[in-house]
């Protein structure tokens, strides 16, 4: 027997035109694999005059949001508004009304993610957010039921298509930083003020929300480590190149030490391992289990299309959850065994790129040498570039090091006479 199950969408941009398209179009397939069919109920936004190039039943659009929230008859509420402030507003009145909600909203669940769990919980609704982190990827799914019988040990992800597109194109056309950004703004890649992208932000968002699911505890924005792509030079693309590197923004979280290690970051991967193969726009989440081993999750990380699947499958699974009253049958989020430590920055271990520019006379070498071992960094390679210039570049791969080590080193290393340029230092992940 055939389920209604009526949907209230706030929100009616991009993400929430494509979600309103693939229910009109995709309902009746939705209905004959599960059973059910998500009808659209009502879609509240403010301007509801514009084309979305989406023909809307009639009398469905409203600019009244809050009056879709108590309608009666709607039965899921979809936030799609964005933003910390507003959505927040009507996603705590949806949960205390007793209404399960579908959000994209990353930034709000970082911020505010103890919150809104917390209304979850003491409503018995359910919160599902898998829009948030990837796109049309499903790996918060993935994560929560698929990988429910691991113990997460790691999660490294390519979590933001604006700034892998930059780094590509970089490595690819020999371009500078400054250049592929202008031209992704061009292509509609970037936003005017890109700098929730190219700092890291975005990322970082996406990265809490991993990691606290993975271990239980909602960490928020303050504990993590946070990196832009603004100081990725195309000498240092290159030079990993070289030694079979690629340079990437990565989400790294780890499992180390009793505690858990958060940090965003421009990082060395092999060329050859999966991450290093995702190119463009595209989004990556790896993440090894205790059981499972390494798994990866690949795909389109944002865009209309590809949010919206993500949106319209965690609606279908709030509504099975109605359908069968069986209320936070899997709970999007739930405080278990975890890891209430974040290990300080200072105390990770990892491998380090340094890039010296350095005078091309005897005895540098020994001095930088020197400063490393008083650190108790060893190092594993150092390659020098011949160039005609009075000052030559040099790299070094080092082994695992301490980060508070090496930045002592590099701080050192800076004073000397011999290196005439500030140090450049980025983290290497094996993903062995």
């Amino acid at each position: 027997m055939m389920t209604e199950v009526r949907v209230g969408i706030i929100g009616f941009g991009t993400v929430g035109a494509g979600v309103v398209d693939c229910l009109l179009r995709n309902g009746d397939l939705i209905g004959e694999r599960t059973g059910l069919r998500p009808v659209l109920a009502r879609v509240a936004d403010l301007d509801i005059t514009s084309d979305r190039g989406v023909a809307v039943p009639s009398g469905v659009l409203t600019q009244d949001a809050v009056g879709l929230i108590e309608d009666p008859s709607v039965d899921v509420v979809v936030e799609l508004i964005g933003g910390t402030g507003v959505a927040k507003d009507f996603i705590l009145r949806a949960l205390a009304a007793g209404k399960p909600v579908v959000t994209a909203n990353k930034a709000l669940l970082a911020m505010h993610g103890e919150e809104i769990f917390s209304a979850a919980e003491r409503s018995s609704a359910d919160v599902y957010y898998e829009a948030s982190v990837g796109g049309g990827i499903p790996c918060i799914k993935a994560m929560r039921e698929g990988l429910v019988g691991n113990r997460i040990r790691e999660i490294v992800g390519i979590l933001n298509g604006t700034c892998n597109y930059i780094l590509t194109r970089m490595e690819r056309e020999g371009a500078d930083f400054e250049a592929v950004l202008a031209a992704a703004q061009a292509a509609g890649y970037a936003e005017a003020d890109p700098g929730l992208d190219v700092d890291g932000i975005d990322t970082a968002h996406k990265a809490t929300i991993l990691a606290s699911l993975a271990y239980g505890e909602w960490f928020g924005m303050e504990p993590l480590h946070i990196e832009g792509i603004r100081r990725v030079s195309l000498q240092d693309i290159h030079y990993a190149s070289e030694l079979g590197y690629r340079i990437k923004l990565l989400a790294v979280i780890k499992e180390r030490d009793g505690g858990v290690q958060m940090r965003v970051q421009p990082t060395l991967i092999p060329m050859s391992s999966l991450l290093g193969h995702v190119g463009g726009v595209f989004n990556a989440v790896w993440v090894r289990g205790d059981t499972a081993g390494g798994t990866m999750y690949y795909g389109r990380g944002a865009g209309r299309d590809a949010t919206a699947s993500a949106v319209v499958a965690d609606i279908v699974d709030v509504s099975l959850n109605l359908k069968f009253g069986s209320h936070r049958r899997v709970a999007a989020f739930r405080p278990h065994q975890g890891y209430d430590r974040v290990v300080p920055m200072s105390d990770v271990r990892t491998r380090y790129y340094i890039r010296l520019q350095a005078l091309d006379q005897p005895g540098v070498m020994a001095l930088v040498s020197g400063i490393l071992g008083r650190h108790g960094i060893s190092i594993a390679s150092v390659t020098q570039k011949e160039v005609n210039q009075p000052s030559v570049p040099m790299v070094i791969l080092t082994h695992q090091a301490r980060e508070a080590a090496i930045q002592s080193a590099l701080q050192e290393m800076g004073r000397i006479d011999e290196i005439v340029e500030p140090p450049a230092m980025f983290r290497i992940e094996d993903l062995d």
